[in-house]
């Protein structure tokens, strides 16, 4: 595996790659959801390229930042036994340089949810993937479900400003107990973290009751509102049962398909998940 930073090295071993060329972008600390993703594109392209930036515009004021987890050495060992082509490590100087004043703003379907609590994320995250886009020229960008607002603000930038690559969606990847991997489980202390399983309990929950028959996307809210509830670990900040596609919530999950999602606090630590049900 090859290992740059500037982009003149990445352009230069970048043309050496055989077709087509997979991308999987990484804030790094890398867990076994990363390495799916890895693995995806290992299997779908000629040659990998992973790029590990901690994106600093991505981040609010009172937001991890500082304390965000980082093993670069450790990243860079996981990604070479698993047989990635480039890894890609940039500075933030190399990504923001001075005088740098070039955003990327995706509208609507970043409004709710996140959006709506972290303001400027999503700007953050449409600018350092266009970046990424532009600079790694790859034919597919590999991402995963959990992060499925993000994945649709990519979708939506993908799709508007005419980027010629294809972008892949992959499972979430979960825990034996169904927690879901995310590089901001190691800041919880052993009775959060066994706590943290009622996201997926309360997901569960709520994709049971739409199977029997409950349609109401109120009610499937309230579900979800109901079992998290009863971990007194867990703070609640939001709940949706919204439109997959426009992430509008919803009266009632009547065709199509709906994502049922949520925010939770166990002490510091905020944790997203969510899941997809209906029928397409």
């Amino acid at each position: 595996m090859e290992t740059v930073t500037s982009l003149a090295d990445l352009r230069t071993h970048r043309i050496r790659l055989r077709e087509p060329v997979g991308l999987v972008p990484t804030m790094g600390y890398l867990h076994e959801g990363h390495l799916s993703l890895v693995h995806a594109s290992m299997a779908q392209c000629a040659s990998t390229v992973v790029s590990i930036f901690l994106n600093p515009t991505q981040f609010g004021p009172r937001e991890d930042l500082n304390a965000y987890p980082r093993d670069l050495s450790r990243d860079l060992d996981q990604l070479g036994a698993a047989g990635v082509d480039l890894a890609w490590t940039p500075t933030a100087e190399i990504m923001y340089p001075l005088g740098f004043q070039t955003w990327v703003t995706v509208e609507e379907i970043a409004s709710p949810l996140e959006g709506s609590l972290r303001p400027g994320h999503f700007r953050g995250v449409a600018t350092v993937v266009s970046k990424l886009f532009n600079a790694v020229q790859p034919q597919k960008a590999f991402f995963g479900q959990k992060d499925a607002q993000q994945v649709a603000v990519i979708l939506q930038m993908t799709q508007d400003l005419n980027f010629n690559l294809e972008i892949i969606v992959c499972p979430t990847v979960r825990e034996s107990d169904g927690l879901a991997m995310s590089s901001r489980n190691v800041y919880l202390n052993p009775h959060e973290r066994e706590a943290a399983v009622v996201l997926y309990k309360a997901l569960i929950a709520a994709s049971r009751a739409f199977k029997n028959g409950e349609h109401d996307a109120q009610k499937l809210r309230n579900t979800l509102i109901e079992e998290i509830h009863k971990e007194p670990l867990a703070k609640l900040q939001y709940v949706s049962c919204a439109d997959i596609n426009t992430l509008k919530e919803l009266e009632e999950v009547s065709s199509g398909r709906a994502l049922l999602s949520m925010a939770v606090f166990f002490g510091n630590t905020r944790l997203i998940d969510n899941m997809i049900i209906g029928v397409d």
